[in-house]
């Protein structure tokens, strides 16, 4: 298990609160990002500093474990070999979760009772949905460096999920990632009001 650093400012966290996931994965040389994975929840954005969970596949006793760590704000990231065969969390674990502070779920897995969570605003980024339900045998790691279609996730790393889908980045490149991104907002802003005032004259292009 590795500790998390909790020396970070919360504000940078808010940098990334309003922010599109297109933008930042722009800014991050269009590499990191989780490919497969949609959210199941109804509305709203997912923000966080993740708590990594790596499981064999279709068993979920270590994401049960994490639940009794986790701490509120936290996203719980699962690496579950991209199995979908078995659902690896579903209502009563969104429901311990929700009870918890969990600021919601990356699963690189299946899920089960999808209903409940379209009927809710609990953040939840998944690959399928099953009923078939899963095993409760381990093994598993939790706060390990894992990875998700290619992207390394650490413990404590910024997670930040939309419509669009998940990105995932270190603490170390917040501040400079966030100057970043609000600027290449202030661009696209622009551009959409010249093309509103019928000045546009090709800069989207060149961007």
């Amino acid at each position: 298990m590795q500790a998390l650093d909790t020396t970070f400012e919360p504000d940078v966290l808010d940098a990334f609160r309003d922010v599109p996931t297109a933008v930042i994965s722009d800014n991050l040389q269009r590499l990191p990002g989780f490919f497969g994975l949609k959210p199941y929840h109804r509305s709203g954005r997912l923000i966080g500093r993740a708590r990594t969970v790596r499981t064999r596949a279709g068993d979920n006793l270590t994401i049960h474990k994490m639940l009794d760590l986790v701490k509120p704000g936290e996203v719980i990231v699962v690496a579950g070999e991209g199995d979908t065969s078995r659902a690896l969390v579903g209502d009563i674990m969104k429901n311990i979760a929700e009870s918890r502070g969990v600021a919601g779920f990356v699963i690189d897995g299946a899920i089960r009772d999808c209903a409940a969570f379209a009927a809710s605003d609990f953040p939840c980024f998944a690959k399928a949905v099953t009923h078939r339900g899963p095993y409760k045998d381990g093994p598993g790691e939790i706060d390990v460096p894992i990875a998700i279609e290619g992207t390394v996730v650490s413990p404590g790393d910024i997670v930040v999920g939309d419509a669009d889908g998940v990105v995932t980045f270190s603490i170390a490149v917040a501040k400079e990632l966030a100057a970043a991104v609000h600027a290449q907002i202030a661009r696209e802003e622009a551009i959409i009001n010249s093309i509103h005032a019928g000045t546009y004259t090709g800069a989207y292009a060149k961007t």
